[in-house]
């Protein structure tokens, strides 16, 4: 199945339909087959900000007296891989990505991070094809409804409860510090520590950055509560 099928089945009207291709190309199919072709990063890095940006706006208007810490915690609840994750399995993105052999064989149309990536990529996309209203609906359809799903309380935001934590006992922050990556780029793999100043209070691995900050700060939770 094609994009220009995804496009039609999600009501998104196009005007440059190559955009949306580049949006479902994960880099190892561009790798592997079309050399010359554009892959999605670009897209995602621009669809990362257009999510901070429309869901910020969202829920700083839906809930006019919540402290910014709370805004921020909710926020990153919401676009956090795993969650952009679900959205994108709500409209079945994984049928229509375009993956390498590798890629494919290894279960990449169902994989978080190839996932949420590509849902940023769209997002991305749509916004640099149409614009704010048509970004909107998808977000509507996705992400804004499920603002207020108990569900969410499942997701252990390990990053925001770490942080929380070092700040209720001093004015102390924490930071993430790349320490490796390694692999093919459609199998990546990434070391990260979190630090407290010099002290390094963990260290994750994970296939993507954001994946392995999250296994930094549970390691880090799980060395404090000992």
């Amino acid at each position: 199945m094609g994009v220009e099928q995804f496009l039609k089945d999600n009501n998104i009207p196009w005007n440059n339909l190559k955009i949306y291709k580049e949006a479902f190309t994960h880099p190892s199919y561009a790798n592997e087959r079309h050399k010359n072709a554009r892959h999605y990063e670009r897209l995602e890095f621009l669809g990362d900000a257009v999510l901070q940006l429309y869901v910020s706006r969202h829920i700083f208007n839906l809930y006019p007296n919540k402290p910014e810490g709370k805004l921020t915690t909710l926020r990153s609840k919401l676009v956090r891989e795993e969650s952009l994750a679900r959205f994108a399995r709500e409209l079945k993105i994984g049928n229509y990505v375009y993956l390498g052999l590798g890629e494919r064989n290894n279960g990449g149309a169902n994989r978080d991070s190839v996932l949420a990536n590509v849902f940023e990529a769209l997002i991305g996309a749509v916004y640099s094809d149409l614009g704010e209203d048509e970004v909107l609906k998808i977000l509507n359809r996705t992400i804004f409804k499920h603002v207020t799903d108990v569900d969410y309380d499942d997701i252990t935001d390990y990053k925001t409860t770490l942080q929380e934590l070092i700040q209720a006992d001093s004015r102390k922050t924490v930071a993430y510090k790349l320490l490796e990556a390694k692999g093919p780029s459609n199998a990546p793999t990434f070391t990260i520590s979190v630090m407290m100043g010099d002290i390094c209070l963990g260290v994750g691995t994970g296939s993507s950055k954001k994946r392995a900050e999250q296994k930094a700060a549970k390691a880090a939770l799980s060395k404090l509560a000992k």
